[in-house]
Order: C-alpha cells, then structure tokens, then sequence
C-alpha cells in the first residue's frame, strides 16, 4: 500500500484498513426480490448504551483486530528512542538535556534531576523535546496512521468511528495528549496511566490520549 495520501488528508478508496460500507447483492430481476427482507437481529445496544462510547452501531464491526498492548509499548519505545538519542546528542554543546550535577561537580542524586527539570536550561530542552515529539506523532499518525515505530511493529492508529486515517486535528490533538503531560508535568504517573489503560480499558484498549481524540490501535498486516 503506498504511503501517499490525498490532499485532503484522508486516505484513498483502496486503503485495506478503511471499513467498507455493506452493499447488497444485484438483483437477479427473480419476482422474489421484492419481498421483504427478514427482520434484523435483536438490538444490541452494547456496553455504552449505544453500541460504542459514541453512539450507533458498534464501531468494531469490520476493523482490523486491536493491537496487543505489548506490541503498542514497544512501538512507543521505538519511538521515543528515535528522537530522544538525536535530541540529546544535540543538547550535549550546551551541558546536556540532563543535568545531573551541581556546579561544584557534586551530584545530588534523583532529587537534583527532579528540581533542575523544571528549571534552567533543563525546561528549554523540555519545551524543545514536546515541539519535537508532538510534531513527529502528528505529522506520521496524519500521513497514514503509523509512526516508524507502529510501522515497524505492523500497527496503525485509526478513527475509532470509521477506520479512517486520523486528520490534522485529531492527529494533532492525539499528540499534545501524549506528550505534554509527559514531558511537562508527570511523566512516571502519565505513562503509568496510559500502560495501564493499554490493558485494562474495554473493550477498545484506549490510552488517554486515544479517548481525547477518539482514535483506536489496530493491528495491520
């Protein structure tokens, strides 16, 4: 499947994750096509009340099967690796994106890396990592569904309400999610969450960053 997308953002007829719509069988011109179909099964309202936390049928039906969270923490690492090594090989002209050290050379354990994290320098590089991880999840997720990492563990994000490819906003929106709690805020306690989610949330594993954006992990091939 090529990676091109349209200008519009959304993905082409052809892409295999997109959810079909249902077409019924031609008409053999028999005098039996017109009678009335059968009744349709009993109504299943779901575990939303509705069929999905958005109402109507159950947006499930004729996605690919959700990824594994094993597979989705992996990818993230992948990820995170992928920008993180080059950030911090940049940072290390100006003392590091880590400061572990006062001026004296003496460190002071993990509570001198918890003060200077937001403070100094240290916030710069932080400011700088969330525009570098925010764009690089927004711009893969919108190009089609994959970052590097998803692509190399055969994932994909999708539209929780008809499979498509995330646009710019949801993309964007998915990312800030992620990231700016992460990077900012509590990192030990957002990623903690999110694990957590991975494998606890029914029925369509969402992280937070998945339900702000209404958004699913599917698996491809």
């Amino acid at each position: 499947m090529s990676n091109d997308q349209p200008t519009s953002g959304q993905p082409p007829e052809d892409d295999p994750f997109l959810k079909k719509p249902h077409e019924p069988p031609p008409s053999s011109g028999s005098p039996y096509d017109s009678a009335p179909p059968p009744p349709p099964p009993p109504y299943d309202p779901g575990p939303y009340g509705g069929g999905g936390p958005y109402g109507g049928a159950d947006p499930l039906a004729g996605m690919p099967p959700l990824a594994e969270p094993g597979k989705r923490i992996l990818a993230r690492l992948i990820d995170f690796l992928i920008i993180s090594i080059p950030l911090y090989l940049i940072s290390l002209p100006w003392g590091g994106a880590v400061e572990v050290s006062d001026n004296n050379g003496n460190g002071n354990g993990v509570g001198d890396v918890f003060s200077q994290t937001y403070s100094g320098h240290q916030l710069i590089w932080s400011l700088i990592g969330l525009v570098v991880y925010v764009a690089y999840d927004t711009y893969f997720t919108h190009k089609d569904g994959r970052t590097i990492g998803k692509r190399l563990l055969k994932l994909r994000v999708a539209m929780l309400n008809d499979g498509r490819v995330p646009d710019t906003g949801a993309s964007f929106l998915r990312a800030v999610v992620l990231w700016l709690p992460a990077l900012l805020c509590c990192p030990c306690l957002w990623w903690l969450i999110n694990i957590v989610l991975m494998f606890t949330d029914k029925p369509y594993r969402q992280g937070l960053q998945d339900k702000a954006a209404k958004t699913v992990v599917v698996q491809t091939n």
